[in-house]
């Protein structure tokens, strides 16, 4: 993703090392760490941040007030206190959104469909590196539920043997999918969710095509890659001179819908052509 960003730069005139100077930092989805990081970037006094998902961006958020940050990947930059409106963010930050409440119904009801007998499901995120997941998804996760005809719980998990220990339960309980959160502690252990999920066969549908080349059942979500192509051209403006309150926040405008089949087989599961005609990526 962060070679989009690059690529997308070279191709504006922005080349690290000539004309650009880059300093980056991953948190690994550590609340602590990504604090400490943020304090080191904001002391560097750079001309301008680049964030991404909101735990990064709320981190960076308490250290300045002036440096401009553009995100990639937040899902309620409202509600957080990052901008005070879409068309006109007002402050020291702008970006691109990612996944909408409105897409909770589409997972529910992919799970649905590719594992029909389905009649409840739990959503998996981290508390503390999501904690707008109950104010800005819950609503859509309960309405989703009702719609169609299942229960829906919320599985709050703070550490790689939480998730194992969660997963390993639903997967005892017939009739359970899941729907993994975006949530960059989920990010961190996708690989690890993926691979849980096959072996104790519990369905499971996430926001990111990467989780599915792992392992993973099925994907419907943002195209990320796009997102910091996006991005690309709002670092170019504002190290040109723009103002980030002026420059409106985006929404996504690519999504792509990935299906493992060698996953499916693994897992008792007939996926229907329909669903299979329908994905942006099959892996056989």
């Amino acid at each position: 993703m962060i070679g989009a960003l690059d690529e997308a730069l070279g191709k504006l005139g922005w080349i690290a090392g000539r004309n650009l100077s880059v300093e980056r930092r991953w948190g690994a989805g550590d609340p602590r760490r990504i604090e400490a990081f943020a304090k080191e970037l904001v002391s560097l006094r750079p001309d301008m941040i680049v964030g991404y998902t909101t735990p990064t961006v709320a981190a960076l958020f308490k250290e300045t007030d002036t440096i401009p940050i553009v995100f990639v990947a937040v899902s309620d930059p409202i509600g957080s206190g990052f901008i005070a409106d879409y068309a006109h963010p007002g402050g020291h930050i702008t970006g691109f959104t990612t996944n909408e409440p409105s897409m909770v119904g589409k997972w529910a009801a992919l799970i649905k469909e590719i594992a029909p007998g389905t009649s409840r499901f739990a959503y998996l995120f981290n508390p503390e590196t999501a904690p707008y997941i109950e104010r800005y998804y819950r609503p859509s996760l309960e309405a989703s539920a009702r719609t169609f005809n299942m229960q829906s719980s919320a599985i709050a998990v703070h550490s790689l043997p939480d998730i194992e220990s969660a997963i390993e339960t639903l997967g005892r309980q017939p009739g359970t999918g899941l729907i993994v959160m975006p949530d960059s502690f989920n990010i961190l252990h996708h690989g690890r969710i993926a691979s849980l999920t096959v072996q104790h066969r519990l369905p499971a549908i996430s926001p990111y095509g990467f989780m599915v080349s792992e392992g993973g059942l099925i994907s419907y979500g943002v195209d990320q890659v796009d997102l910091f192509r996006r991005a690309a051209g709002y670092v170019d403006r504002i190290l040109n001179g723009a103002k980030a309150a002026e420059l409106p926040v985006q929404a996504p405008t690519k999504f792509e819908l990935v299906v493992n089949m060698k996953t499916a087989k693994a897992m008792g599961i007939t996926v229907a052509p329909s669903l299979v005609i329908a994905a942006d990526e099959v892996i056989e």
